[in-house]
């Protein structure tokens, strides 16, 4: 069998496939909760959440056991449910990892993903009851690091990512990775209608990642007033910078106004994710990101309706491209 028909017969690959839509839900930094990570499943699209959203292990704990039962009661209804996924920061100044390591042992997520260090930390125990390892990466370089150490998957963080976002355009990105990876690919970055994730396809991903739409919906954990921002922002309103987190990320310049950070001092923040960083009076809870695709959100509305209709928008796709 050659390597190309192997990774489509990859296991996530066949995952995706099977999906209404190949999508994954981002794990967004202080919005993704069990709520939304439960109704993303519902609605038939990889659900998520960033471990570090829980202010606390013991929170974590009743998260993982609110979202096994809430998931296991609609299975038991007959739903389709979609897996779920948790991120872990692996980064060295991350204080919680061993702790949140524990719970993914315990609560065995389908799906795993890594942000900001090397998946390696995670691949064994995972690996180790079936569950899958994707790796977030913003450079070629990475991609090759993630792919040696072992994980199942990459998604790619391309340039206009929300969030912690990429400095490549997706084209490139894409081409270049798939040089030397035939495995499961996902592509973040702007992706905000069906057509986006045709294209994303057509590119050579087998799924796209969704976040900053699933921002403005009723089961997200983002203020009133950060949604209605959302709606009222534009492309042109981003702002891209190291100043609030170390870490290059595009933030809603009224947001930045209102907290009085500029977003031209680089110098003034160090990569720190020590200490409990969902409590933590860190520079990032007061500020709020988006990524390009910004301009696309007209209103609020609920999981299952944002999912229909970029079910039917990718549907429509695929047959105009017939």
């Amino acid at each position: 069998m050659n390597a190309a028909l192997r990774a489509r017969q990859h296991p996530l690959s066949n995952l995706f496939r099977a999906l209404p839509v190949p999508v994954l839900a981002a794990p967004m930094f202080l919005v993704s909760g069990p709520r939304l990570l439960v109704a993303c499943c519902r609605a038939g699209i990889i659900g998520s959440l960033p471990a570090p959203n829980a202010r606390t292990l013991d929170g974590l704990d009743r998260w993982l056991a609110q979202i096994a039962d809430e998931l296991g009661a609609a299975r038991a209804a007959g739903e389709n449910v979609a897996p779920w996924l948790l991120n872990m920061i692996v980064h060295s100044s991350y204080d919680r990892f061993a702790g949140e390591l524990e719970l993914v042992r315990r609560y065995r997520p389908p799906l795993v993903s890594t942000a900001l260090g090397s998946p390696a930390r995670v691949l064994d125990e995972v690996h180790g009851y079936g569950g899958l390892v994707l790796a977030d990466v913003t450079t070629p370089a990475l991609a090759r690091k993630a792919i040696a150490a072992g994980v199942d998957g990459l998604i790619l963080v391309c340039h206009g990512a929300g969030g912690h976002t990429g400095s490549y355009n997706p084209f490139a990105f894409v081409a270049e990775v798939r040089r030397f990876w035939n495995g499961p690919l996902g592509l973040a970055g702007a992706v905000s209608s069906g057509r986006d994730i045709h294209a994303a396809q057509v590119l050579g991903c087998d799924f796209a990642v969704v976040g900053t739409r699933l921002i403005a919906t009723a089961e997200s954990q983002a203020e009133d007033a950060y949604r209605q921002m959302l709606v009222d922002c534009s492309m042109d309103d981003l702002v891209a910078s190291k100043a609030v987190s170390g870490v290059l990320a595009n933030w809603l310049r009224p947001s930045l106004e209102r907290a009085g950070i500029d977003p031209a001092g680089e110098g003034k923040a160090g990569i720190d994710f020590s200490g409990d960083i969902a409590s933590a009076n860190k520079a990032w809870k007061h500020v709020w990101s988006a990524g390009q695709g910004v301009g696309q959100i007209e209103r609020s509305a609920s999981v299952a309706a944002l999912v229909e209709e970029l079910r039917q928008g990718y549907r429509a796709s695929l047959e105009r491209a017939l």
